[in-house]
This record gives structure tokens, sequence and C-alpha cells, in this order.
């Protein structure tokens, strides 16, 4: 079937659909990596919008199974590519990506030019979107609104519900993952360096009366989908944190809500950094660290007490920020990478020293 791609701008791109036969709404972003397409299909941080990928050949490799997902299924509302491979060939390989995507009900279309698409976003910034899917019996007449998902508190959406622990404490350490919308590998890198992880919801305070005491040693805050300043009560937790110097890392969008608890603020970039070639220098020096990202938003005021602990190469956005005395540190970029190089998962080592 026919559909189409509708910015706000009013511009339209036609493309032939090979997901689910459904139209959707959301932030039209694009990303540059060449790999890895269902790791970052699953990454809760894609939640509410229409992914385009730079990269032309897509589906080639099919899909694994979901022990290699970030999280539990897809999480873009849309999926636009240049080239859709219907015949992937791949050892690990399930299904095709088009069975996965009519499955889990995520329209897809096919559009030639996604080079001149993914251009006007970068002229123009991110805009709102919608997949339109032709019905041959409604004509392209599909009635649907365009949604802004960041008005939205998308981290109370995609975090958890319950408490969950793995890992062992092999190092003598307890590890408080804060899920905003975690990354399946952040958890994994902690339990692969000997350390108990418990995970808990955006909104948990473990400091409240109502909670059972649970003892922890560190707090990492995770990466996570929308406006950071929509996860208000994971922000005044964090400031809990802070009063009580317990150590903490913020990862993506936990970097973002470190700096707005310790009194920095966040704004919207103009198209994001969604790649996995994003360089990053380490802040007085010249080594520079290629870096896997996905995010809209970034730190643009440094909290009192900070100092810059990276920063991107491309625009000179800031990229991490670490305290100047106490163990607070945060990485705007992926260390635990999936997909993507793993040229800073050291990161959770220097972390864990400082605790």
């Amino acid at each position: 079937m026919k559909g189409k791609l509708i910015l706000e701008d009013n511009s339209e791109f036609e493309g032939m659909s090979f997901g689910a036969n459904k139209s959707a709404a959301g932030e039209v972003v694009f990303s540059t990596g060449m790999v890895g397409y269902p790791q970052a299909f699953t990454d809760p941080s894609f939640t509410g919008q229409i992914l385009i990928l730079t990269y032309p050949i897509i589906g080639n490799y099919g899909v694994p199974d979901k022990k290699y997902w970030e999280s539990d299924g897809l999480k873009i509302s849309g999926l636009i590519v240049s080239n859709y491979i219907d015949t992937p060939s791949h050892f690990q390989s399930k299904l095709k990506l088009s069975q996965w995507l009519k499955k889990e009900n995520v329209p897809a279309l096919e559009i030639a030019d996604t080079r001149g698409l993914t251009q006007k976003i970068r002229e123009k910034g991110v805009m709102l979107g919608k997949v339109i899917v032709d019905h041959p019996e409604q004509n392209l007449r599909v009635k649907i609104n365009f949604i802004d998902p960041n008005k939205e508190n998308l981290v109370a959406k995609v975090s958890t519900k319950v408490v969950t622990s793995q890992g062992q404490t092999l190092r003598g350490k307890t590890v408080l993952l804060i899920d905003c919308g975690a990354k399946r590998n952040i958890a994994q890198c902690l339990v692969n360096r000997g350390v108990k992880v418990i995970t808990v919801p955006w909104d948990f305070d473990p400091y409240s009366e109502r909670q059972d005491p649970l003892r922890f040693d560190a707090v990492v805050i995770s990466n996570g989908p929308g406006d950071p300043k929509m996860a208000d009560k994971t922000i005044s937790i964090i400031k809990k944190f802070i009063e009580k110097k317990i150590p903490v890392l913020g990862i993506c969008l936990g970097h973002q809500l470190l700096a707005l608890a310790a009194g920095g603020d966040t704004q919207k970039l103009k198209f994001g950094h969604r790649s996995q070639n994003q360089p990053c220098i380490m802040k007085g020096s010249k080594r520079c660290f290629i870096t896997t990202q996905n995010h809209g938003f970034h730190v643009s005021k440094i909290p009192k007490g900070f100092k810059p602990w990276f920063t991107n190469a491309n625009d000179g956005s800031n990229e991490g920020i670490i305290h100047k005395k106490l163990p607070f540190m945060s990485v705007q970029f992926h260390p635990e990478a999936m997909p993507g190089p793993v040229d800073t998962e050291w990161i959770f080592d220097y972390f864990l020293e400082k605790i």
C-alpha cells in the first residue's frame, strides 16, 4: 500500500508501506546510525517519535531474539527508510522487520529521498509529523492530528511499575537504578562489574515512609524520552541524593535530570543527536571519544559546584558534567552503547571506584 509522511509545515513525502496498516503521529527525528536498528527501535528514548534512518539499507539482517532488544518491544511511533530489504540474512534473525512492525502495530514507509528529508530537518529543526497509510476505502482521508510528545510526561509512561533486582554484590556494592526509560544494557554493564542492581520506578522515593527501607551505595539515573522538566518527581528525589551526598551517575536523560536537580538548566536542540558516531572531547585534554547518543535536549546551564566533563566536537554542546569535590557525575552519551562503540564503557568503572 501507498502512504505519506506529512510534516507540520504541510510538506508531504510519498512512499510505500511495509509496516502496520495504521496511521500515527509524533515528532519526526533522524538517526545516522549504520547498524543496530533492533536495539534502536526498542530504546524507550524514541517513545513518541517517528524515526528516519539515513542509512539506506534497512532490514537486511532481520530481527533477533528479544533477549537482544533494549526493552520489551518497539518504542518508535513510526519508521521511515530509503530502502527496505524483505529478504534478511543473518544467523540470529528470527523474523523479518516488516513482520515485527506489523506484529507490534507500528507503521513504516519506504521513501526514496530520506536524504532530502533529513536535510530539511537539519535546516528547519525537528518538527511534528504524521504517517498516513493509504486505505483504499478511505482514499487517504484519514483524520489524525499532530501530536507533540514533549508535552507529555513520557518518563511516567515508559518507566517500570515495580521494584526489581538483579546481579550479586560481588564487590560489596548495590546500585539503585532509577528507570526513566532505561535501556537493558545499563543494568547489564553494572551487573557485569559485580554489583547488585535494584531497578525502581521514576517516582520511587527510597526515603519515603511509605517505602520499605532499601540499602544502596550509589544511584544511576537512566536515559529516557521527552522533556526532562516533565519528570518533576524524579528531579525532587535526586535533590535528596545530592543533599545526602549519595554517589550519582546520570546517563542521557539522567544527565539532564541531575543538572536540573543541582540548579542547572536544559534546552531543546535544533535537531538533536541520534547516532553512533558523535565525537566528544574530554575537558582539559585532546582526547576524543566516539559515542552513541539519542537525545533532543541538552544541558544549557551547568549547575554551581560542577564543571564540564565532555563537550561535543560537532556543535560545542555539553556532553557531561562532574562535581568539583563530590561523587556526582553525568554524561549525555551512552557508555553502555547498544548499539555502538564501547569507547566510554570505562565510565562505569570510574563511577564505581568513586563510591
